[in-house]
């Protein structure tokens, strides 16, 4: 090769690296130029006025929430779109159910506001531990590897790493400010819900709980540290945050604006029924409905059918699953009630579900969270 011929080629090599180059600069300011116009307003479309729940929910009270996930993987959940309630254990059912979209519905708009923040987070961290940092306003690690490190790993890193106050408001701070490029409409009071939320977690750490308003914790409530350490009926912890394939599938489902918070009560006219609407027009199934224990207070208050008639209005198969607890507080223990756990995690298909109260068997709460329910240690329960 000529010395012309070699200087043609690296010329030519050169130009093309600047050309990716270039298109990777492109790609990314478009992504970070997103305006999440569509996001917003499906959000509103499909939320409704916003109702009062006795709690800041800000983490799960359910011990047991993993423990569905092995019957979860037998009936061949998966895909479809996922609803749920509260703020994030459902990422670890989505994270192994792995749906087209998620809907977070909830009756605060509380709780809209804290899923902002988590979609915020997705997008300023690249793994798992960063996200974590960015959460209790913590530094990130100097060393590598930390994508291959097991959820204990993390969890130590944050406890005895030093909190840096002004990490925290620097970081607590850009993340208000792309709540406010999500397109929702967040006014100043709702700000500054938003910053309460920040704090409750930088101050509390892991050691956070679940509370009720004008009443301390109970002791009887895990904290986020025993959630993420949690484990499901085979002894394996399997929080989204113990797999970092987990953590990226959620995030880049957040990137796609496929996380939605929505406001609405399981039994309202609109919020429900909106999503099944919605659903259907995508051409999608519900493969799962994780509802905690609202039906609980449905039917306290008089509107499970209401919920039932909403559930129809759904699209849905025979694998679409109930995803809810019971907590042993409200009569004696569950049936499936494991040792060492307060609250109890139950399945039921969706399907069954309305056909038993269709039946009149819905008349008292132990009917419906014991009729119908899969056993979650017995093969035998499952319909092929």
């Amino acid at each position: 090769m000529s010395k012309r011929e070699h200087f043609v080629k690296r010329l030519l090599i050169a130009n093309l690296l600047i050309v990716f180059a270039m298109s990777a600069a492109a790609s990314r300011l478009a992504e970070a130029s997103k305006d999440h116009k569509a996001f917003a307003a499906l959000s509103a479309r499909l939320s409704e006025p916003g109702g009062h729940f006795d709690s800041d929910n800000l983490i799960s009270n359910e011990t047991s929430y993993l423990h569905v996930l092995g019957r979860v993987r037998e009936i061949g959940t998966s895909g479809g779109v996922y609803i749920g309630v509260g703020p994030d254990q459902s990422f670890s059912y989505i994270a192994k159910i792995r749906p087209r979209m998620a809907i977070m519905i909830d009756i605060r708009r509380d709780n809209l506001l804290q899923h902002l923040i988590f979609k915020a987070m997705f997008a300023r961290a690249e793994n798992r531990l960063e996200y974590l940092c960015l959460f209790f306003g913590k530094p990130f690690p100097k060393t590598k590897g930390w994508e291959q490190r097991d959820v204990k790993d993390l969890a130590d890193y944050i406890d005895v790493t030093p909190s840096d106050p002004k990490l925290f408001e620097k970081t607590a701070k850009m993340i208000r400010e792309d709540i406010q490029e999500f397109g929702i409409a967040v006014s100043e009071s709702e700000l500054e819900t938003i910053e309460q939320i920040q704090r409750a977690f930088y101050s509390q750490g892991l050691d956070i709980r679940y509370s009720s308003h004008h009443r301390p914790p109970r002791n009887i409530y895990p904290t986020y540290r025993d959630l993420l350490l949690e484990r499901d009926l085979s002894g394996k912890r399997e929080n989204y945050f113990n797999s970092e394939d987990d953590f990226q599938f959620l995030k880049k489902l957040q990137e796609k604006d496929m996380i939605v918070p929505v406001v609405g009560d399981l039994s309202g006219s609109h919020a429900v029924k909106a999503i099944g609407k919605y659903t259907k027009e995508i051409k999608e199934k519900v493969s799962a409905f994780y509802v905690s224990n609202v039906e609980f207070y449905l039917h306290r208050q008089g509107s499970f059918g209401s919920f039932i008639d909403n559930l129809k209005s759904l699209p849905i198969d025979d694998r679409s699953l109930i995803i809810r607890s019971y907590f042993n507080y409200y009569a004696p223990p569950h049936p499936q009630a494991e040792p060492n756990h307060f609250s109890t995690q139950l399945l039921q298909r969706i399907e069954d579900l309305i056909k038993q109260c269709e039946a009149g068997d819905c008349e008292s709460y132990n009917d419906i969270v014991t009729k119908n329910s899969i056993p979650l240690h017995s093969p035998a329960a499952l319909r092929q």
